[in-house]
């Protein structure tokens, strides 16, 4: 049984053959690379990705990672394709293969059945003069001096490799689209990032209750109005309507600290006159910027100087906005 400072040099090893890997990776891009961009981003099909084995992993990993940027991209296993899902194919899709011989027997049965659907064929491998480099139109070499494992055999080098160069095709891919934070929201509504990109205090400040105060009510007025509307606060208006400032929780604690008869105290006394405030169209990320700056767990939202409600910082955080 090996000891942990075994493990641990095992594992640098490791860590440091794959890294010297990408160094190398690095310093082999040529021509076939760009002509490799520039063929997919011209398309007006989509980029179909197959491999075998833990090659085939990779390719379903790059495919995704090109649908989330807006290349229209599929997976296929180079076996499943064998057996029927050849029928996914549409006639101006290219196919890229991913392998690290390029020599396998569903490659080799595979790309004759895809030339005869005149499906041009991509390529990105790693052990020279192989089949599928031959058939390739434009083939993306990975040079592989050595997996990872002592006996040089298990994918691991050569699974980070081609994992880097898809990350490589899409940042590239993604230059040339013009590829927006915007465009990036459109495309993940669901997730906490897509989120801070789209998800505005509109969306957000509507579910709670409006609290309001006049700024001559007493203080029973001002606890009940903020208890009743469970937000920890309630704007402040003047005679003419017009916002006057905030009580939160905090300034009625602070009442209670410094008076010991509150009969004759008033909000306007209390309150925090110019309280933060964010206008409905701005994007609740920036309301929790605003808040976390501030130190506080409130913004009124205001339209026109129209006091039309309050967004929580909770509001945000249930939404995985952080």
């Amino acid at each position: 049984m090996i000891d942990h400072k075994e493990i641990l040099r095992r594992a640098e090893l490791t860590l440091r053959t794959e890294a010297d890997a990408l160094t190398n990776l690095v310093g082999s891009l040529d021509e076939s690379f760009a002509l490799l961009v520039e063929r997919i981003h011209k398309s007006r099909g989509r980029l179909v990705l197959t491999g075998v084995g833990k090659s085939a992993l990779i390719a379903r990993k790059i495919s995704a990672t090109l649908n989330s940027i807006g290349t229209s991209s599929v997976f296929i296993h180079a076996t499943d394709a064998l057996h029927g899902d050849l029928g996914n194919l549409c006639r101006e899709d290219l196919v890229l293969f991913i392998s690290k011989s390029g020599n396998t027997p569903e490659i080799r049965i595979l790309i004759p059945q895809i030339r005869t659907l005149g499906n041009d064929i991509l390529a990105m491998v790693s052990d020279p003069g192989s089949y599928l480099e031959s058939q390739a139109e434009i083939t993306v070499r990975i040079p592989v001096q050595a997996e990872a494992c002592r006996i040089s055999m298990i994918p691991t080098t050569s699974t980070t490799l081609q994992l880097a160069m898809g990350d490589a095709l899409a940042m590239c891919l993604l230059e040339l689209k013009g590829f927006t934070e915007s465009d990036f929201a459109r495309l993940h509504p669901g997730g906490s990032i897509g989120k801070r990109l789209f998800l505005r205090v509109s969306d957000l400040y509507t579910r709670n209750e409006k609290p309001l105060v006049l700024i001559h009510d007493r203080i029973p007025a001002v606890i009940l109005e903020i208890t009743s509307k469970r937000l920890g606060a309630t704007a402040v208006a003047d005679e003419q309507g017009r916002i006057a400032g905030i009580i939160t929780d905090g300034d009625l604690r602070r009442m209670l600290k410094n008076h010991d008869d509150t009969r004759n105290l008033t909000a306007g006394m209390i309150m925090s006159a110019n309280p933060k405030s964010i206008p409905p169209e701005e994007l609740a990320a920036a309301a929790l910027e605003i808040m976390r700056f501030n130190s506080i767990t409130q913004l009124l939202v205001m339209l026109d100087e129209h006091y039309i409600g309050v967004i929580h910082i909770h509001d945000i955080l249930r939404e995985g906005i952080v």
